[in-house]
């Protein structure tokens, strides 16, 4: 039995740090950095992608709404040539550090409201993937375990990464709880492994009112930006690791 663990990485910008990357980048496989949109900038990205090679750690890239100011968590109404072509720049963008650094792109995910938005948008979802493969067909996908978006790439001939969520609770849809909503986010890190060997071992987890959801996990997200991230992330590792469950990147699982 083999996971993932991905993070999104590279979100400081200018004189502000955000995250714990370094420390973060220790105990995942894949990372997600941010392609300068949402957050990010030009020194961030080389350093990342510098230090996710020199911890081993497969890179993918992370856009997100052209949102700096609300961290590519506000919505946005995009055409399809603006979503493709929103996608097309900011990998492009990204992959210029990765070669520099003499690495391979691994994927492609897509952040925060863009994110979630696929999930609601077919349209959306076929235009951003199509903007990955005009750079690169054979990148991998990731996107909300089970959802529509996941469907479609794979429709289309593109290899999905069917994502879970460590801290997020879920609706009996499939679907995260909304950030603003009570209980969105778990904080306590047994509960979380708890959660997460639930998901890979029994293939679901309990929604936020009690309903199984059954999910298909290739990757597990675990998030990089609050106090507890280490101590979350280097948990969850041990405690795959106890149970047999190899920890690889998502490239050795998405074929």
């Amino acid at each position: 039995m083999k996971v993932d663990l991905n993070s999104d990485l590279g979100e400081s910008f200018g004189r502000y740090k955000l995250g714990l990357d370094e420390e973060v980048m220790k105990y995942i496989t894949s990372a997600n950095v941010a392609t300068g949109w949402h957050a990010g900038d030009p020194l961030v990205m080389r350093k990342t992608v510098k230090l996710a090679k020199e911890n081993g750690v497969a890179v993918g890239a992370h856009p997100g709404y052209p949102d700096l100011l609300g961290f590519g968590r506000r919505y946005m109404k995009l055409s399809w040539e603006e979503a493709r072509n929103y996608i097309l720049y900011q990998v492009g963008a990204l992959y210029a550090f990765v070669k520099a650094e003499g690495l391979e792109l691994q994927h492609v995910k897509p952040h925060g409201a863009l994110y979630n938005a696929l999930v609601k948008e077919e349209e959306l979802a076929r235009a951003v993937i199509e903007g990955m493969g005009d750079f690169d067909k054979n990148l991998i996908f990731v996107t909300l375990s089970g959802s529509k978006p996941a469907q479609i790439a794979e429709e289309m001939g593109v290899k999905v990464a069917h994502e879970v969520f460590a801290d997020r609770a879920y609706n009996p849809d499939g679907t995260l709880v909304s950030r603003s909503k009570p209980g969105a986010v778990i904080h306590d890190r047994d509960e979380i492994a708890e959660r997460v060997l639930s998901m890979v071992k029994d293939g679901g987890v309990r929604a936020i009112n009690g309903e199984w959801v059954e999910l298909k996990v290739d990757s597990i997200c675990v998030h990089g930006d609050n106090p507890k991230a280490v101590e979350i992330a280097a948990h969850i590792r041990k405690v795959l690791e106890e149970e047999g469950v190899k920890v690889v990147s998502m490239r050795e699982i998405v074929r």
